[in-house]
């Protein structure tokens, strides 16, 4: 039964995207390895933004007020997201892609690399 639920969990959260690139122009320009490139610029991003939030922001207790410096750190470290699409946009290139391919093909990649993440973290949350 934990195999039938991997299974349909998997075709869930990749049979979207499969669609999605084939009904789009995007299997013609053969834009996975951009996608990959895409996918891994959006892990370092994530492993970086994770150490600096373990890093710099510290464990709230029961009665600590409000600290504006600790909500500041919080957005200023959201922008690593924001650094790593801009790199992946503006440094990944791929043979004659159009820019509004390259936009679908790395939206393309960080919603797989999101949705692999949820897959991974709700099928550890049932054992």
């Amino acid at each position: 039964m934990t195999v039938f639920h991997f299974l349909n969990c998997a075709v869930l959260t990749f049979g979207p995207h499969v669609v999605y690139y084939s009904a789009t122009p995007l299997s013609e320009y053969d834009t996975i390895g951009t996608s990959v490139k895409a996918a891994v610029v959006y892990l370092g991003a994530a492993l970086v933004k994770l150490v600096c939030l373990a890093t710099f922001l510290k464990v709230p207790d029961a009665n600590d007020s409000f600290d504006p410096y600790q909500e500041l750190m919080k957005i200023l470290i959201g922008f690593i997201d924001v650094a790593g699409l801009y790199f992946a946009l503006t440094q990944l290139t791929h043979r004659n892609i159009s820019q509004n391919h390259k936009f679908q093909a790395v939206g393309l990649a960080v919603l797989k690399f999101v949705f692999v993440l949820m897959l991974l973290s709700f099928t550890q949350l049932k054992e």
